[in-house]
């Protein structure tokens, strides 16, 4: 008989510290038979249903509901979504099911609940039939992964890639633990370890310390320890004000308690040795344009954490724009989301020379938009695919991408991209399909803080991070954390860590 497997998704990574809240009308949602279209799209929720079909289970979608990183996450979104998926979910465990898999971000917050994940499974494990389910599946590794998460599950296993290029991969992987306890009766367990550090998106990718370093270890308890089935490092999204936040470690093993924690605790005593690997500062924006000049054999990446779309920014700001323009660089080129921009060249033809306000409108310690003089390059629908099907992006959204409507402007030596729905530069699919190609720009900005690298890594000559104004600062004491558990790293000074098992 084949194996009944209960799905869902819900993912959002929420930057509490934005004014603006995220609505229901911001998350794309898709529900019942409409997932089972989503096999082929390189996302997540795809690798879960190839690998579905491969071991013959029989799928019980209910709903998934995803939107880009932004600002708080209204609590009647979550109650919505909870309502649309135990009304379907329901009558397939009253039926009977035999394990459950969830593709959650686990940074999720609203107003009221700021462990949303966690709540999503508690309330899943009350209803009827539910209680004693094998519940598995995938986490990106910046959530902020709580004890009573791991506690109620039993085998959730996390992006290992930051860029995410392993998004669909670690699908797969959760997705053979399920089928492993199915075929076996095995049922393993989820223990978990907080370290009370604090790291900006920027201080957390993988091709180096402390994530390099971590994620070496994480892997070597996987493979010297049979019992042991994945070692999950949790970078964190230190832009969420709430009592999880930070550095997590968690296990899914077979094995005792008591070696779970031996192993936590090795790991944990790592992430603390590295500390200050993690912790990063960048120059002005000026000062490093002053240094490389206005027309460099490029094309040179300004990267610009602050503004960084992926993790929540508003992805209009004007600082690398109104630098490019004060250095008077000969060979530009910038993305900038300016939905109000692109309706205001509505009605000028292509070529036609305009008077246009440019970024600067949602972050209040942005010096405002910039007026320029533009010529009108081209205008499209903003759709492209994925060049890379294994792109950060696809993690979050698949490979294929809406931008809105866009317009291709240009001012002397700088061309601007104007996108109507913020997009993170994570593929250069993004402005080829607008006719642009990165690689003949001199100077790129790029609103982004790791997950660009994939796609510009490659095609750069250098590449400097520069401090602009934006919400997602890397001078995490900057923000008015009010929930966030205390101490910890950088912001208070600790002689001697205390690490929380579960």
């Amino acid at each position: 008989m084949k194996s009944r497997v209960l799905f869902a998704g819900l993912f959002h990574e929420t930057h509490t510290f934005l004014p603006d809240p995220t609505r229901w009308a911001d998350f794309e949602v898709t529900a019942g038979a409409d997932i089972l279209r989503k096999e082929g799209d390189e996302s997540p929720t795809a690798g879960f249903l190839e690998e579905a079909r491969r071991h013959g289970w029989t799928v019980l979608p209910t709903i998934d509901a995803r939107a880009t990183p932004s600002g708080p996450v209204e609590d009647v979104v979550f109650e919505r979504f909870w309502q649309e998926f135990e009304r379907r979910a329901a009558p397939e465990l009253r039926t009977g099911v035999d394990a459950v898999f969830l593709v959650l971000h686990g940074a999720m917050a609203t107003d009221l609940i700021e462990d949303v994940e966690g709540e999503f499974i508690r309330r899943l494990r009350a209803l009827p039939g539910a209680a004693a389910v094998p519940l598995f599946g995938v986490l990106d590794l910046h959530g902020n992964i709580s004890a009573a998460m791991c506690g109620q599950s039993n085998g959730f296993v996390a992006y290992r890639k930051n860029p995410h290029t392993d998004a669909k991969a670690a699908t797969v992987r959760a997705a053979g633990l399920l089928q492993r306890c199915l075929a076996t009766g095995r049922v393993p367990r989820m223990h978990w370890c907080r370290v009370p550090l604090l790291w900006a998106p920027p201080g957390t990718g993988t091709q180096t310390d402390p994530m390099l370093a971590l994620t070496h270890f994480a892997a070597g308890v996987e493979s010297s320890d049979p019992a042991v089935l994945a070692f999950n490092v949790m970078a964190g999204f230190s832009f969420a004000d709430t009592r999880e936040t930070g550095v997590t470690l968690s296990v899914v093993t077979e094995g005792s308690p008591e070696d779970a924690r031996r192993q936590l605790r090795a790991g944990a005593e790592l992430a603390w040795s590295l500390r200050d690997k993690g912790a990063v500062n960048y120059p002005p924006v000026d000062e490093v344009l002053s240094k490389i000049g206005p027309s460099p054999k490029g094309p040179v990446l300004l990267v610009e954490p602050a503004d960084n779309i992926g993790a929540g920014a508003p992805g209009d700001g004007t600082g690398i724009l109104r630098a490019m323009l004060a250095h008077r660089v000969t060979s530009g080129l910038v993305a900038i989301n300016d939905p109000a921009a692109v309706s205001a060249l509505a009605s000028s033809g292509i070529g036609a020379a305009v008077r246009l306000s440019v970024g600067g409108r949602c972050w209040k310690a942005d010096a405002g938009p910039v007026e320029l003089m533009v010529t009108l390059v081209s205008r499209s629908d903003g759709r492209f695919d994925l060049e890379d099907p294994h792109s950060h992006l696809a993690s979050m959204n698949g490979t294929h991408i809406q931008m809105g409507p866009c317009a291709v402007v240009r001012h002397e030596g700088i061309t601007i991209l104007l996108t109507t729905r913020k997009t993170p530069p994570f593929d250069l699919g993004q402005f080829r399909s607008q006719g642009i190609e990165p690689k003949s720009f001199g100077i790129i900005g790029v609103k982004a803080a790791v997950a660009h690298r994939q796609a510009y890594d490659p095609i750069a000559t250098a590449s400097y991070f520069v401090d602009t104004p934006g919400p997602c600062s890397s001078n995490l004491g900057s923000f008015p954390y009010r929930r966030l558990r205390r101490p910890v790293y950088p912001l208070n000074p600790i002689s001697e860590p205390e690490y929380l098992f579960a």
